[in-house]
């Protein structure tokens, strides 16, 4: 199948080639495909309309009804790599209504938009790499060369030109030698201290650390890390300082809000159930919370005021317990494109082991490959592979497609255990293979609810 991805931005894909796309990763489901395609494509119709029309159409978000493993993750996280666009996932169950201890829904928006912000400015760093590179280089080189001239007791400077070391760098030789720099606030707390936590404790924290970064004498603290972590750093930093910040926030702002994805998971969960205990009166809480979200209202952040209205979102729920009726009918009115994703099939499981880029079976091969050992599956086995995942999945609990993880992490255990022992050597997984591993399992149904 030819790869559509890499090829073509998600601009100039129509929503059949964005189909054939998630076919490559993604098995059946083709309605709830189609669907997507359609609501990915519409926003770049919508970007093409002149302004007074533009502002008159919203995006028409979407509601995926599925049990657990039947891909609704699956298609969102293969739209997050195909889409050049700010997407955030999102589970439902970590927010809790105002007032209580927990995130705020509005954190959702301001993740999106440090998503955005993210993508822009990686853009705008690529397009000026080499002179990234050049000064990463030097900075690179002031460290090394001082402790290679410690070490040896000589000049450096006079008997190697700075060129020669430079191409020794570019080819690795330095990687593990360790140097000295100063530490930086990304390096002791992961991130920029001025206001780019929304996390009360992680900034009382770094608050209360900041004197650890400087020595009695003021002066900053140094560290010895290895070479190839202090380029990880120093670009880094270089990186920020061809980036024009302002420039940066404007164009991200504005891609958030036009072009914004957020897929919100787990919504069945926050769903009531028709009583008045105190967990439904929570999450019916979190519900309302949601709801000017979706409907559109103005987010404050540190990089300023972010507009919903153009947000594009996605909710997906199992709905095993509850109804989408059992959301809030303002909710509901919210995701006017619903669409249900089925279970899955012996035939389906079959096409999961073969078909997909990223096929489960071809991950084992590949990981029993780095032992020296050549797995390879016969058809028959695949089918009684399949066969049996969905028998399991019919007499216990059904989790969808993951239970071909559990099969195969069964079927392959005593193979990985002893595959260092099997260098050179060529096995291949055959229908008795199968059966010989799994079949007691399935008889057994105490021992299946154990393992399975």
């Amino acid at each position: 199948m030819e790869k559509l991805k890499g090829k073509k931005h998600l601009d100039d894909m129509v929503p059949s080639e964005i189909v054939k796309a998630l076919d490559e990763y993604v098995i059946g489901q083709d309605d709830a495909k189609r669907t997507i395609a359609v609501a990915i494509r519409n926003r770049v119709r919508r970007k093409r309309l002149p302004e007074d029309v533009r502002e008159e159409i919203t995006p028409k978000n979407i509601l995926m009804i599925g049990s657990t493993g039947v891909g609704k993750t699956e298609i969102a996280r293969r739209i997050a790599k195909l889409a050049d666009a700010p997407f955030i996932k999102v589970e439902a169950t970590k927010y809790t209504e105002v007032g209580y201890v927990g995130r705020d829904v509005e954190s959702m928006v301001r993740d999106l938009m440090g998503a955005s912000l993210q993508m822009v400015r990686e853009e705008m760093a690529q397009s000026k790499k080499e002179e990234v590179d050049r000064r990463v280089e030097d900075r690179l080189l002031d460290l090394i060369l001082p402790a290679v001239d410690k070490s040896s007791g000589t000049d450096v400077a006079a008997s190697n030109t700075r060129e020669q070391f430079r191409e020794m760098l570019r080819k690795g030789v330095f990687d593990n030698r360790e140097v000295e720099m100063p530490q930086s606030m990304k390096q002791n707390f992961g991130f920029e201290l001025m206001g780019s936590s929304s996390n009360m404790e992680d900034l009382q924290q770094a608050l209360g650390s900041l004197g650890s970064m400087f020595s009695n004498q003021g002066r900053p603290k140094m560290r010895k890390i290895s070479v190839k972590r202090a380029r990880e750093i120093i670009e880094e930093e270089e990186m920020d300082k061809v980036v024009d910040p302002d420039k940066a926030v404007d164009e991200a702002k504005e891609r958030a809000e036009e072009m914004g994805i957020i897929f919100i998971d787990e919504i069945d969960k926050v769903a009531s159930r028709g009583n008045s205990s105190n967990s439904d009166v929570s999450r019916e809480g979190v519900q309302r919370d949601i709801l000017p979200i979706v409907e559109g209202t103005k987010v404050s952040t540190k990089w300023g005021v972010i507009d919903t209205t153009n947000i594009l979102f996605i909710a997906a729920g199992a709905f095993s317990f509850a109804k989408p009726s059992d959301l809030i009918p303002e909710l509901q009115g919210r995701f006017p494109l619903r669409v249900e994703l089925h279970d899955l099939g012996a035939e389906d499981f079959y096409r999961i082991l073969t078909e997909p880029q990223n096929a489960i079976t071809k991950q084992y091969s590949a990981l029993l490959s780095t032992e020296g050992v050549s797995v390879t599956f016969t058809d028959e086995a695949l089918h009684e592979i399949a066969s049996i995942a969905y028998e399991v999945n019919q007499t216990n609990d059904n989790i969808g497609a993951r239970r071909l993880y559990t099969v195969m992490e069964k079927l392959l255990e005593e193979l990985s255990f002893s595959a260092n022992e099997l260098n050179g050597q060529q096995v291949d997984i055959t229908k008795d293979y199968v059966r010989q591993r799994l079949s007691g399992i399935v008889e057994d149904q105490d021992l299946s609810n154990y393992i399975l």
